[in-house]
C-alpha cells in the first residue's frame, strides 16, 4: 500500500484542486504528506527581459524560495492531525525532479491536478503533469481542475470504477484497488466494455450489419458478464464488502467515461504500462483517453514486468 503522498504545487488554484482528494485519502489512510514546490530557475530566467538579466542573483531566488515555503506552510496548516512536510527546491526541470523524488520510495502516491478544455475541445494536459504521467513509475492520482472546485474542503469518494479488458495487465490493478477499498470503505464497480474488433467492422461494407446481430452481441455480453462475475467473487473473498459489475457494448473509453458520469463521487482506477527512465512513456490509448476527458479523478497504476 502507499507509504506517503507527494503533492507538487506551484502556487496556482489549478494545482490546489488536488487537495480535497488528498485530504480524503490521508484522513483515512493516516499517511504522511510532503508538499513540494520546485522553483523553475530556467522559466524565471526566460521571463526576465534581457536588459534586466544582471539583476537576477541568488538573493532574488532566495526571496522566491522563501515565499514558496510560506505558501506551502499555509497549505500544510489545512491538514488536520497529519504529519506534513514542506519542501522547496530549485531546478530547471520540475517534472523530472518530481519523478526522481517519488522514485526513491515506490510506495509514494503522487497527487497532481491538471487542467484543459472540455466539450468539443480536446483536453490538453499541463506540461508538467503530462511529463510526470508519462515518466513516473509511481502510482499517480490525477484530478482535473474545475472552476467549481473548492481547494479548502475535503472531497468525498464512495465508488471506485475499475475498467477491465480481460488481460493480465489490466487485472494487476485489482489487488491494490481491493486494499484501498477495504481501508477507505469504497464500493467497487468492475466494468468491461465489449464490441466487435475494428478489423471485422472494416473488412467490408457488409460487415457493419454484423454489429446488429443480436445473437453475436448476446454472446459477447454473456462472456463479459461471466468474466466480471468471476473477478467480483474473487475480490469479495479478499474482504471487500461491496462489489458489483457492469458490462456495456461500445468502445471502452467512451463507456468508462459515460459510466462515471452516471454515478457520483467516483474514482477511476486503471493500470497501464510503458517505458520509463530516459524513454518516453507511451500510455495505452484507453487510459490516455480516460485521463484526458474524464471529469472524475483517475488513479493510474503502472504495471511492472
Amino acid at each position: 500500500m502507499y507509504t506517503r503522498l507527494l503533492i507538487p504545487l506551484d502556487g496556482s488554484k489549478t494545482a490546489e484542486t488536488v487537495l480535497p482528494y488528498a485530504r480524503f485519502l490521508v484522513a483515512r489512510l493516516k499517511l504522511p504528506v510532503e508538499l513540494l514546490q520546485v522553483v523553475d530557475v530556467a522559466e524565471i530566467g526566460r521571463r526576465i527581459p534581457s536588459d534586466k538579466a544582471d539583476l537576477v542573483n541568488d538573493e532574488i531566488f532566495e526571496k522566491i524560495a522563501r515565499r514558496a515555503e510560506d505558501y506551502l506552510k499555509s497549505i500544510a496548516a489545512t491538514f488536520r492531525d497529519i504529519n506534513v512536510t514542506c519542501t522547496v527546491e530549485k531546478g530547471a526541470a520540475p517534472a523530472e525532479f518530481i519523478i526522481d523524488k517519488a522514485a526513491r520510495d515506490p510506495g509514494t502516491l503522487i497527487n497532481m491536478a491538471t487542467h484543459g478544455y472540455s466539450g468539443m475541445k480536446r483536453w490538453l494536459l499541463g506540461s508538467v503533469a503530462e511529463k510526470v504521467l508519462r515518466g513516473a513509475r509511481n502510482p499517480l492520482l490525477l484530478v482535473r481542475a474545475t472552476e467549481q472546485a473548492k481547494p479548502d474542503e475535503e472531497a468525498k469518494l464512495k465508488i471506485v470504477i475499475v475498467p477491465l479488458d480481460g488481460s493480465e495487465l489490466a487485472e494487476r490493478v485489482l489487488a491494490p484497488v481491493a486494499e484501498l477499498a477495504r481501508r477507505v470503505k469504497l464500493e467497487v464497480i468492475l466494468f468491461r466494455a465489449y464490441t466487435l474488433p475494428a478489423s471485422v467492422l472494416a473488412a467490408s461494407p457488409e460487415a457493419y450489419y454484423v454489429a446488429s446481430d443480436e445473437k453475436l452481441i448476446a454472446e459477447l455480453h454473456d462472456e463479459a458478464v461471466a468474466y466480471l462475475k468471476n473477478k467480483a467473487q474473487a475480490m469479495k473473498e479478499t474482504g471487500v464488502e461491496k462489489v458489483s459489475y457492469i458490462a456495456e457494448y461500445g468502445f471502452a473509453a467512451d463507456q468508462i467515461i459515460s459510466l462515471a458520469k452516471k454515478t457520483p463521487d467516483n474514482l477511476i482506477a486503471m493500470c497501464t504500462h510503458g517505458l520509463s527512465g530516459v524513454k518516453r512513456w507511451v500510455l495505452g490509448s484507453v487510459t490516455e483517453t480516460v485521463v484526458r476527458h474524464s471529469g472524475d479523478p483517475v488513479l493510474v497504476l503502472r504495471a511492472t514486468d
